[in-house]
């Protein structure tokens, strides 16, 4: 995986190639029972999990996650971009995420991914703006986004 940074707009950037189709990756990505799945698939204990999705521009995905009710994170994205990959393209998907933490925090940004065939599998990047700070940025960058990654091939390669 390589993760890229930028500190005047407080945008990250990642890729990673995951052992899948681009249509694949697409559909774990954006399919709500496939989330459901890889959400949790590395968790000892099972949490809290529940997902809806509603794919069409303007549509929006509702993410609720957490070891308990009293500790859950909340992730509202709206589709704002929707382009399916095809047989031998680049998928891409855009959206508006605004989500909160069980400590009150909220945030608003700009996620931009694509799927890119390639030898092995697909090339996922996903850029993400508007980061409240330096800090929350490399949080994701680091670890929110590692974990969803990492969450996701292992749902691809169960």
């Amino acid at each position: 995986m390589r993760t890229t940074t930028d500190d005047d707009t407080l945008e990250l950037r990642l890729t990673r190639v995951l052992p899948a189709t681009p249509d694949r990756v697409f559909d774990a990505y954006t399919d709500a029972e496939k989330q459901r799945i890889w959400f949790s698939i590395l968790d000892a204990t099972p949490g809290i999990v529940e997902i809806e999705v509603d794919l069409r521009v303007g549509g929006q995905q509702t993410a609720v996650w957490g070891p308990d009710r009293d500790t859950l994170f909340r992730e509202t994205q709206t589709f704002l971009v929707i382009e399916r990959p095809t047989a031998d393209g680049v998928g891409r998907l855009v959206t508006e995420s605004a989500g909160s933490s069980p400590d009150g925090l909220t945030m608003t940004t700009h996620i931009d991914v694509t799927f890119e065939p390639v030898d092995g599998g697909t090339l996922m990047t996903v850029v993400q703006s508007g980061f409240p700070s330096v800090d929350v940025r490399d949080f994701f960058a680091s670890t929110a986004w590692v974990g969803a990654l990492d969450r996701i091939e292992a749902f691809l390669t169960r």
